[in-house]
């Protein structure tokens, strides 16, 4: 072992971890040095491989476990320590749901400046075949088609055919896309060149009813033999109710195109989420834990506090999921989402559930809630759930203008939420309650909920 002051690429230290960063991995210190490591649990004792030397840190990996953390557990995936997707497998659930919920907490306390408790984090019953929606990346090889999910911070597919967090079906939809890939010798997609027809393999499962969508992604317009796939599938899947080729011909790391056709069965899956039935398209957003969601959800309408008489404005609704589930305890209910496919299942999902209180608005939040405001409608309760970069400045000043009563943020990432929180403050809201909740077990993504009512003066 190399005990040096000046540390270097390939030298192996002792180190005891003592951290977690928001992505997971362990943080220990070597002379005053932040040192990250992968796989690693506060508490570990370690011989660190220093793999990377910059000027105000190091990376290594684990070279041996001199004495492990008392919340060590040994992983029950061969693919947790190469793949990108779970960093905990390694750690007890109740670490982790400690760590999640001290994210929070540090977030809100060091990046909002707020003086608040995060109550319980409400954590999940199944860790395991969670997951609604999965994404595998493709390449064809002499050996046939692997599909999995990218190494971390890297875009090299580890093969993983049965992911611990996927439902089985998913696995078996693999397979039934292998051997269509094998017989009709399909091309994969190479980022470099712009070449090849397979981009990516996608499902969704709608968890209380078994109905599946499985999608092929591809760099063209069709696929060869679509009728041999559409049977495999069938064959294998069971709940599979509907078959899509999304088109995707962009030099992007985006996903889905914009453009999917349908070429078997039914052109969305049918869940039920808190009582109310919902369409999902390929498209559509909708929270990849349903039990979870559910929770989630739950806490928001806890938090908006809703009497009968508000109008409540649901930005960044989807296809309506938080807002109609919220429906029947309002006067009137806004939804305002940018995806045009989301909005038409927004209005199908009132339809289907006898919602008549309710209005759809196709636009970007900054812009839809502008257009409220020149109606001169005031909202009572407005439920914000932003992607991961929160909300824009211009969101928020017009919230202001709006001057609701009551704010119920979800959000999926701590520090956005801490900034938005600090800026609304500024604007008169105070933060009243937070919720920490864990949509994604084994995962280093937290969700959170907020409520912030309007300061009276």
């Amino acid at each position: 072992m190399v005990i040096c002051l000046e540390l270097s690429k390939n030298d192996k230290i002792e180190l005891t971890i003592d951290a977690l960063t928001s992505e997971g991995s362990g943080v220990g210190r070597y002379n005053g040095l932040a040192v990250f490591v992968r796989g690693t649990v506060p508490g570990d004792n370690i011989i660190a491989h220093i793999i990377k030397r910059s000027k105000n840190y190091a990376v290594g990996i684990i070279d041996e476990i001199i004495s492990p953390s008392p919340n060590r557990i040994e992983s029950d995936c061969p693919y947790s320590q190469k793949c990108g997707g779970c960093s905990f497998r390694h750690m007890t659930y109740e670490q982790e749901l400690q760590y999640k919920k001290s994210r929070v907490q540090d977030a809100l306390n060091r990046i909002g400046h707020l003086d608040i408790e995060v109550e319980e984090i409400i954590g999940a019953d199944n860790l395991n075949g969670y997951r609604n929606k999965a994404q595998y990346p493709v390449c064809v090889t002499d050996d046939g088609l692997i599909a999995g999910f990218y190494a971390y911070k890297s875009h090299r597919i580890i093969p993983c055919n049965s992911c611990k967090l996927q439902p089985v079906e998913f696995e078996r939809g693999l397979n039934a896309f292998s051997k269509w890939a094998e017989t009709e010798q399909i091309t994969s997609y190479d980022e470099q060149t712009g070449k090849g027809l397979l981009r990516h393999i996608y499902f969704r499962k709608a968890f209380s009813t078994g109905e599946i969508m499985a999608c092929a992604v591809i760099n063209g317009d069709n696929i060869p033999n679509s009728q041999l796939l559409v049977s495999l599938l069938r064959e294998n899947v069971e709940g599979l109710v509907s078959v899509a080729v999304n088109v995707n011909k962009e030099k992007t790391n985006v996903i889905l195109g914009n453009k999917t056709k349908i070429i078997w069965g039914q052109k969305y899956i049918k869940d039920t989420l808190l009582g109310k039935a919902f369409c999902i398209a390929p498209n559509s957003f909708y929270q990849v834990n349903h039990s979870q969601c559910e929770r989630l959800y739950s806490k928001a309408r806890e938090y908006a506090c809703l009497t009968g008489n508000e109008v409540l404005l649901d930005l960044y609704c989807g296809v309506g999921t938080i807002g109609l589930s919220m429906a029947d305890g309002v006067k009137e209910l806004i939804g305002i989402e940018i995806i045009p496919q989301a909005i038409e299942n927004a209005k199908k999902n009132a339809e289907i559930n006898n919602i008549t209180n309710a209005r759809f608005i196709c636009s970007d939040a900054p812009k839809g809630a502008e257009i409220l405001k020149e109606q001169g409608i005031s909202p009572d309760v407005v439920i914000l759930d932003p992607p991961r970069k929160g909300c824009d400045r211009s969101l928020l000043d017009t919230i202001e203008e709006l001057s609701p009563n009551r704010i119920v943020y979800v959000s999926c990432d701590s520090a956005t939420l801490a900034r938005d929180l600090e800026i609304l403050k500024s604007k008169g809201y105070i933060t009243e309650r937070v919720t920490a909740v864990d949509l994604f077990p084994r995962t280093p993504h937290v969700e959170g909920v907020v409520l912030l009512t309007k300061a009276h003066k």
